[in-house]
């Protein structure tokens, strides 16, 4: 309690009852001396202030427009007491200028001890709902963060970080990834970075056991140091551990999220706590479905791919095909190498788009491109046969598909290109250049012209890739190109570790499916 006013004997009054009453009191004798008072930070800063309207340099009348108007003590009740402006028009005057209370002395100490303790239980409410209002907007904007965390480790960084910051002091979150990767990410202090910590595999389960079982939803409970410090020894909290655990479907492991509990004791601190889990389960449990999903249809999409390649007496290939990224959907490029009456051909191949229907028609692509150039059709014969399947089956798609036959001698090969990235050829003394025909995406319904032959020396290299390998966003396509054709040139002969080397120089960062298949023409 703060008490201001000149009057020795009349502040002593006051100050002796509210300190029988159990109130610790701060003494002023003037208004600047009050608000000096006030305005300080600490245990000794005032919940209530009671003030003497007469008082020697301000009035309290301004003494409480000043409190009021200051941000770090607009919450402060002020009761007013005067033993002369006790009019109507006083009484009317201080409540109008901010003013919680006007008490017209004699006071009677029972009135005195009843104003303060209705003036500090609503403050007190005042205040809490504030918190819990700011505390709630802080939770929905940690919720959108936990939302939008595109994998399993930036969750975990924003669960702690936000548990940290909801309850003032560090937090600690505790998951199992899709990927079946035990998770532990602690906040050391609410605002700082977030840190990977040690934890035992199965921190998140024996936690998520003692806290929830094999229920669903939301829970807390208090777990003993000695229960928790071998789980999670590298925790930044002491004592009791205040852990609230959350699944979202049966036989889904729980994630578990950390706080101290002798400073979490209050039912909106744990309401706060179960809800942030919650939002955090259901976010995992999103990127659970996704994963699944995801690598179920790699595994179709790797289904639609040749499950090996021809051998070839002085022809010798390798392949390399990586997916996207985790956060891609899948897409549809493709390979093929057939044995044919006119030689070997190879192709390579995409589908526009990335989609589980994409990676469909690349599939259907691929066994139509095997049947027509089994039948013995030229490359460009095969070509006008997959468009003409694509504009009666699947119009509207567009796929880019290029061609190379090789020649049973494997002296010449002859290029079909329907606006893929041309082919790399490679000769024994590593000078390198691309085969440039071109003729229409398929899909158009347009005609393609003659393949093109070119004359390959022995011990030469052709190398075919998909778009995923070369283009840059914010590169031009012909200098990614040129830095290619470099590369693969000065490369090693291998065609194994030649197509390692093209996947690291070109392939690291690229969320675009990657294909590449190599030929060595001996």
């Amino acid at each position: 309690m703060l008490v201001v006013d000149d009057n020795a004997v009349n502040r002593y009054i006051l100050t002796t009852w509210l300190r029988r009453a159990g109130h610790r009191v701060v003494e002023a004798g003037d208004g600047e001396e009050g608000l000096r008072a006030a305005w300080q930070d600490g245990p000794d800063a005032p919940e209530v202030a009671v003030v003497d309207v007469r008082l020697p340099d301000l009035s309290g009348f301004q003494v409480c427009e000043r409190l009021k108007a200051d941000p770090r003590t607009a919450g402060v009740p002020v009761i007013h007491v005067s033993a002369t402006a006790i009019a109507v028009t006083d009484r009317t005057q201080g409540l109008d200028r901010g003013a919680d209370a006007y008490l017209a002395e004699p006071i009677d100490p029972q009135e005195l001890l009843a104003t303060v303790a209705a003036v500090l239980r609503y403050a007190r409410a005042r205040r809490r709902a504030e918190d819990l209002a700011a505390r709630v907007t802080a939770l929905n904007r940690i919720t959108l963060d936990v939302y939008s965390a595109p994998a399993a480790r930036p969750l975990a960084a924003a669960a702690a970080a936000g548990a940290a910051v909801l309850l003032g002091q560090p937090a600690a979150a505790v998951l199992l990834t899709p990927q079946e990767e035990a998770l532990c990410t602690v906040a050391p202090t609410p605002g700082a970075l977030t840190l990977p910590a040690p934890a035992a595999a199965d921190a998140h389960a024996r936690l998520g056991d003692l806290v929830l079982g094999s229920a669903t939803g939301a829970r807390t409970a208090t777990v003993p140091e000695e229960v928790w410090r071998p789980l999670l020894p590298g925790a930044p909290m002491d004592g009791e551990l205040l852990v609230a655990a959350a699944r979202t479907k049966r036989d889904r492991p729980p994630l578990c999220l950390a706080v101290q509990a002798d400073t979490a004791r209050s039912s909106d601190d744990r309401n706060l706590l179960i809800q942030l889990a919650h939002a955090c389960a259901l976010s995992l449990e999103a990127l659970r479905a996704y994963s699944e999903e995801h690598s179920l249809a790699l595994t179709l999409q790797r289904t639609f791919l040749p499950s090996r390649l021809p051998r070839v007496p002085g022809l010798e290939l390798a392949v390399r095909y990586r997916p996207a990224a985790e956060q891609t959907e899948i897409g549809g490029d493709f390979y093929e190498a057939v044995e044919t009456s006119g030689g070997l051909l190879l192709a390579i191949g995409d589908v526009a788009g990335h989609s589980l229907s994409a990676a469909t028609v690349m599939g259907e692509v691929r066994h139509a491109l095997r049947a027509y150039a089994m039948e013995g059709h030229p490359p460009e014969a095969v070509l006008e046969r997959l468009d003409t399947f694509l504009v009666r089956s699947r119009p509207g798609v567009t796929v880019t598909v290029c061609l190379v036959l090789v020649s049973p001698d494997r002296r010449e090969v002859r290029v079909s290109n329907a606006g893929h990235i041309p082919p790399l050829l490679i000769g024994p003394d590593g000078a390198g250049g691309y085969l440039r025909p071109h003729s229409p995406l398929l899909g158009l319904g347009l005609p393609h012209p003659p393949a093109v032959p070119y004359p390959v020396a022995a011990g030469s290299r052709l190398l075919l890739v998909t778009d995923g390998l070369v283009e840059e966003r914010r590169t031009d396509l012909d200098e990614r190109l040129a830095a290619f054709a470099t590369a693969a040139s000065a490369g090693p002969e291998d065609l194994e570790l030649l197509c390692d080397l093209m996947l690291a120089r070109f392939g690291e960062g690229n969320d675009d499916d990657i294909a590449i298949l190599a030929a060595r023409l001996d």
